[in-house]
């Protein structure tokens, strides 16, 4: 009995951290630019919003471990290497300006 509860809860917080995942990839997919995935040379916009669609209708209405599990690797192979892509080609990098010296307070000089 204990165990039943366990394994539907553990179950439940699966479910939701692959819908969270799934939503977020899919928003910030809807926002980078079309040009940007053709830049990037990845698929095309309306391809990566179809594929995190339907990750995402299968995680909110579908119960099936394997179809979770195929998202979540679309939802992955999304963030580790299109997401990267389209901020390189955007000029997001992800530095604030500035040199690769800079500290806290500013720039560090050697003490010259």
């Amino acid at each position: 009995m204990l165990r039943a509860g366990f394994d539907f809860t553990l179950w439940l917080v699966l479910d939701l951290v692959f819908l969270v995942t799934a939503v977020t990839a899919l928003v910030m997919a809807a926002i980078a630019r079309d040009d940007a995935y053709r830049a990037a040379d990845k698929q095309t916009k309306s391809f990566w919003l179809i594929i995190l669609g339907i990750t995402v209708a299968v995680n909110m209405f579908i119960s099936v471990l394997f179809l979770s599990i195929a998202g979540l690797i679309a939802t992955i192979v999304f963030f580790v290497d299109v997401r990267p892509a389209l901020k390189q080609v955007s000029g997001g990098g992800g530095r604030r300006g500035g040199s690769s010296s800079d500290g806290p307070y500013g720039p560090y000089n050697g003490g010259r």
